[in-house]
């Protein structure tokens, strides 16, 4: 029997958790100096806990509770090799770029991820548009966390919230922890969330098994005689490698992850950072997919087309102190990524755009931008959801996969110092045109996904058009200070 959570319920337990978190601000901000670097980046002074955990709860979002879960409601073990894929993927790109970035974030005083691009292809063009590029395609990816939560609210309440009021509960959190003290207190308010995104889930979890399935014994045969087809791997090649290789280099292309390599004091902090994150990401992984097939279990029927509406039925059919306690949870997974891409977009809109148009612009001048904007960017992504444009996961891969195309540059940056800021431009442009070509007008070349076209077409035309150009100056000197600098603290 389904039975509605009373909107009061939801309320509290939000305000609740919204004091908290505006109590953690406060203290973050005690801490807080003046300057750019200081606002976005907390002047590369973050120590190990939370560093971790901010870039754990930026990674995991609304989308891991809601998209997933639908997810593998529809496909299963699929949805769940599709996810430690991506995990295995960020931790092989954490060990190996991100020491490469902070050493270069250290050397060169870099805020931004276009900005490294535009200082080591010697182009400021080139960080303008690796820039336009991240503005326009994270939207979406942003916008995914305000349908997650208005889903979930429509759900809980059987419409007695509406949608747009849930995405407004996770705007107002947002503009408020990311203006009131900028990364610092971003990072410790996503501290908190990540705690207790954990200690939420897990607790759904276990009770789920034990108080509605009676333990884990029978929750698997229910499994193995209801749903078989949900043990299976059933997910076309072509189709899954469009969706799983823009989440493997999700560590690289997208600027909220990026910019967290250069945020921990020292290695050590690096090293803490990058290993909580895979302790964190296994396990919120392994709860995740299992809430999918639970909801197969506890509620059965659902269309893939609606499968994203799995997870807010489940919650009806288990007591309203347990849904709200989750709910609370799934909001912390959401605006722990929406505040942090609406900082990151507002540092390289200050950064990357107003000071490559103005580049005399002062110090103080681009830190008001940036600060400006961050209200912009979440009513822009607040006004996206409320379009529901397509289901949380594809939109989700659709945003990673335009993002996809500044891999390659990325790459060069710190292997090939032939390399060159025509070709890295021409790249980007002609890739992130084929991605949202692809789908835009619903094609897919000879069966493959236009992700994995623009992508090929991206690092084609790096390689080819570097060899036609001239590489930038400085290169073989960037390379060689970074690589000193990875000596000096021990990473080889």
């Amino acid at each position: 029997m389904s039975v509605a959570v009373e909107a009061g319920w939801l309320y509290a337990a939000v305000a609740a958790w919204f004091i908290a978190g505006c109590i953690v601000s406060h203290y973050a901000r005690r801490g807080m100096g003046r300057g750019v670097a200081e606002y976005f980046i907390a002047n590369r002074r973050l120590a190990a806990i939370p560093s971790a955990l901010t870039y754990a709860a930026t990674t995991y979002s609304a989308f891991m509770l809601v998209g997933l879960v639908g997810w593998t409601y529809s496909l299963g073990s699929s949805a769940h090799g599709f996810e430690l894929t991506y995990l295995i993927g960020t931790v092989i790109l954490l060990v190996y770029f991100a020491p490469r970035i902070w050493a270069a974030g250290r050397l060169f005083g870099y805020v931004t991820p276009s900005e490294l691009l535009a200082k080591r292809f010697e182009s400021r063009w080139v960080g303008l548009i690796a820039a336009f590029i991240c503005v326009a395609m994270i939207v979406p990816y942003a916008s995914v966390q305000f349908m997650g939560i208005g889903y979930l609210v429509e759900g809980l309440t059987d419409g007695a919230v509406p949608f747009a009021a849930g995405a407004l509960i996770a705007m107002v959190p947002t503009l408020i922890y990311a203006y009131w003290a900028g990364m610092r207190s971003v990072a410790w308010t996503d501290a908190l969330q990540a705690f207790i995104m954990i200690v939420t889930s897990l607790s759904m979890l276990l009770y789920a098994v034990n108080a509605l399935l009676g333990g884990w014994g029978p929750y698997l045969e229910r499994l193995s005689a209801e749903a078989p087809e949900l043990l299976k791997v059933n997910w076309p090649l072509l189709p899954y490698l469009g969706l799983v290789i823009p989440w493997f280099f999700f560590a690289l292309s997208n600027p909220q992850v990026f910019q967290r390599y250069y945020v921990p004091k020292d290695v050590a902090t690096l090293r803490r950072m990058i290993w909580g994150f895979a302790v964190f990401g296994f396990l919120y992984t392994v709860i995740s997919t299992q809430f999918g097939f639970i909801c197969r279990l506890v509620v059965p029927g659902l269309e893939p087309k609606v499968a994203d509406r799995a997870m807010p039925l489940f919650l009806t059919k288990v007591p309203a102190i347990m849904a709200v306690i989750t709910f609370t949870g799934i909001v912390a997974a959401a605006v722990s990524t929406i505040d942090s891409i609406v900082l990151t977009l507002s540092s390289m809109v200050g950064r990357d755009i107003y000071r490559a148009l103005r580049p005399g612009a002062s110090e103080d001048g681009e830190l008001l931008v940036g600060k400006l904007f961050i209200p912009v960017f979440a009513v822009a992504c607040f006004a996206f959801a409320m379009l529901r444009p397509g289901p949380i996961v594809v939109l989700s891969a659709m945003s990673s996969g335009g993002m996809l195309v500044l891999v390659p540059s990325i790459f060069a940056a710190f292997l090939w110092r032939r390399a060159t800021a025509p070709a890295a431009l021409l790249g980007m442009v002609v890739g992130v045109m084929i991605v949202g070509m692809g789908y835009f007008l619903g094609v897919s070349p000879l069966g493959v996904p236009s992700t994995i076209w623009g992508l090929a077409a991206s690092a084609a035309i790096l390689y080819v058009g570097s060899y036609v150009t001239k590489p930038p100056a400085g290169a073989e000197e960037f390379m060689r200070r970074v690589g000193e600098e990875l000596k000096k603290h021990e990473f080889y």
